[in-house]
């Protein structure tokens, strides 16, 4: 995980007012995981899931199981659920994204982080090749195995985020990574 999205969740977890239980979908054993951030460190519980478990690692565990389907997850188990990097290697992120809102607490926070794409650059002049090549847009490169999606932030705002409150959406970097945070 680059530095400056670890440090863009570790901003918007500090801001926001939340403790108990966290869980995070894809986390990894490494102190790159979000569950190694020191926000979390006031959390009672700290859980991640993942393909590749079982872990443990520092203070938490790792299950393995799928995000697609998370049932050994009861319904309003997590004060906040943290996802980065994860739903652009899933064949079916809107699974994921329905268990992440049906494990989250109502009132719970839910953060999600993925490569996107948006505009960076302003249109030079109308109507000519300028015009074509000046409204393209950069994405972030694949990587691994699977990767199959890239994000805007519309969607972010109306398709993961669809329903929840504060619904906050962030572009940061070149090429970017979006970032949306929402209260269920």
């Amino acid at each position: 995980m680059h530095s400056r999205v670890f440090q863009e969740f570790e901003r918007i977890c500090s801001e926001r007012d939340v403790s108990g239980s966290v869980l995070e979908v894809g986390a990894i054993p490494s102190n790159q995981t979000l569950l190694c951030m020191k926000s979390l460190a006031k959390f009672s519980e700290k859980i991640g899931i993942n393909l590749d478990g079982p872990h443990e690692f520092r203070d938490f565990k790792i299950l393995k199981g799928n995000g697609n389907s998370m049932d050994c997850f009861e319904d309003n188990r997590f004060d906040l659920v943290l996802c980065n990097a994860t739903i652009e290697h899933d064949r079916f992120f809107w699974n994921t994204v329905a268990e992440i809102r049906r494990v989250t607490k109502t009132g719970g926070l839910v953060l999600i982080g993925a490569p996107g794409y948006t505009t960076f650059m302003r249109q030079l002049s109308k109507g000519s090749i300028w015009n074509a090549l000046f409204n393209v847009t950069m994405t972030y490169r694949i990587h691994g195995l699977r990767d199959y999606y890239r994000f805007s932030p519309q969607s972010f705002r109306e398709v993961l985020f669809e329903g929840m409150k504060d619904v906050e959406v962030r572009t940061i970097m070149l090429p970017p990574r979006i970032i949306g945070v929402g209260r269920k």
